[in-house]
């Protein structure tokens, strides 16, 4: 079975390989790889192929998946949660055969929406600059101690409720808020709805899908609502959060820090080096003037562990397929 890997990174090739060979060196998997995104302009590189693998970044609209089709691809397998870059409807449409990686490694998207808040929180990331440079000095430095603030996570799934645990483990009083309210959450916080989590938290964090319903759920309403100099941290979906009106609560101090793992226009940039080029994101370079402002090239995701476990259930899921079975982790 031949499957074309679009946007492969060299993590990508090393981590698909060694699973494969290691469990599944009889399902008579054949990747290609390539780097290329997969848009209507690069779907011709999987000619001959059975089957795509996709990232976050990857187009799958109606016209990309047809596109597919024509050349003969009958399964799309996602290494990642989300899905919301695929028109479903489509897909059951031209009958193809869907599975995504519902799940993995939650811990690595948590600890790394805690290391963003200690960063941000202790200006870690300004003090190793300066003390390279010989300057010992702490104006500029000055954080605040966790312990005793309120914490908000947006979304109690599984990444959610890690994400309270290791608040809770460093003293916070934690809010929780999800429409599908998981009781899990009661051992390591309070479950409230949306506004009375944004108006009391001193820290509030991400962790929820993008959907109609969450698309800019963290809006100019929503950022008025907050509490005054809190800190919001998106480890998710970029477009959970309305950018423009982000900037106007840096600039007014309604927020007194973010830090983002993702972008909402961030497949122009994120996974590749732009360091030798201009970068003509307006709003990104706008973001980048702020000193309160923690960016990371969507690097959530990016352990040995959370990547073994990615590898491991897409090839699953092609199994899955080749077998007619259905699967927890199938889509359409």
């Amino acid at each position: 079975m031949h499957v074309t890997v679009y946007s492969a990174q060299p993590y990508d090739r090393q981590y698909l390989e060694e699973v494969r060979a290691a469990h599944f060196a009889e399902a008579g998997i054949e990747w290609r790889f390539q780097t290329a995104t997969l848009n209507a302009g690069t779907v011709a590189l999987a000619q001959d192929s059975e089957a795509v693998c996709v990232f976050v970044n990857d187009v799958l609209d109606a016209e990309v998946l047809e596109a597919l089709a024509r050349e003969g691809v009958k399964a799309v397998v996602l290494r990642c949660a989300g899905y919301n870059n695929v028109d479903l409807d489509a897909a059951k449409r031209l009958g193809l055969f869907v599975a995504r990686v519902p799940a993995y490694s939650p811990e690595a998207v948590a600890e790394h929406a805690m290391a963003l808040i200690m960063t941000l929180n202790r200006k870690t990331h300004r003090a190793y600059n300066r003390v390279r440079e010989g300057n010992f000095s702490l104006d500029g430095l000055l954080g605040s101690t966790l312990h005793g603030k309120t914490a908000g996570v947006v979304g109690t799934g599984r990444i959610g409720l890690v994400m309270a645990r290791l608040l809770q483990g460093f003293g916070c009083r934690v809010l929780g808020y999800d429409p599908f309210p998981n009781p899990a959450f009661d051992t390591w916080g309070e479950r409230v709805d949306l506004d009375t989590l944004l108006a009391q938290a001193d820290i509030v964090s991400l962790h929820c899908p993008l959907t109609e319903d969450t698309y800019h759920l963290i809006d100019a309403p929503a950022l008025a609502n907050m509490k005054p100099g809190a800190m919001l941290v998106n480890t998710s979906r970029g477009a959970l959060i309305d950018t423009q009106a982000v900037i106007e609560a840096l600039k007014s101090r309604q927020l007194s820090a973010l830090a983002i793992d993702v972008y909402e226009q961030e497949s122009e940039l994120f996974f590749h080096d732009h360091s030798a080029e201009i970068i003509d994101d307006d709003v990104f370079a706008r973001l980048m003037t702020f000193p309160n402002v923690l960016v990371t090239g969507h690097q959530g995701f990016f352990t040995v562990e959370a990547l073994r476990e990615i590898a491991e259930v897409t090839c699953s899921n092609l199994v899955a397929y080749r077998q007619g079975e259905s699967g927890p982790n199938r889509l359409a």
